[in-house]
């Protein structure tokens, strides 16, 4: 059965389209190509929440941290949304925007092997 959207939830990821940060537009340009045949869309609404990258054959979401997921309610929102997204069959790979920063291929790499398993 096909996924409802909400017109909010798809003029946010459009929005985010337009404003990714740095590691996201780094990861971007490795993942866009549909490297070993996987596909990615990025800023991909599901339900309420958008994800930074996620492979539907897979099922994987991929999100990039920021030093804002450590801060004030931001982890427990992280853990909800985690939860609805597990329930969802969605599989989500969180991963250190500095980590990204500092090897965007090596993380690319293995975000590929992870939906390829």
């Amino acid at each position: 059965m096909p996924r409802k959207r909400r017109s909010g939830d798809v003029s946010k990821a459009r929005a985010l389209r337009q404003d990714m940060t740095l590691p996201e537009v780094l990861l971007w340009n490795l993942l866009r190509k549909s490297p070993d045949g996987v596909h990615f869309r990025r800023q991909e609404g599901i339900g309420n929440f958008v994800l930074d990258f996620y492979c539907a054959k897979a099922k994987v979401g991929i999100e990039i941290d920021g030093i804002v997921h450590d801060m004030g309610d931001q982890p427990m929102h992280d853990e909800r949304r985690d939860a609805w997204l597990r329930d969802q069959g969605v599989e989500l790979a969180r991963i250190p925007a500095g980590d990204v920063l500092n090897s965007p291929e090596e993380i690319a790499e293995a975000i590929v092997r992870l939906c390829k398993r």
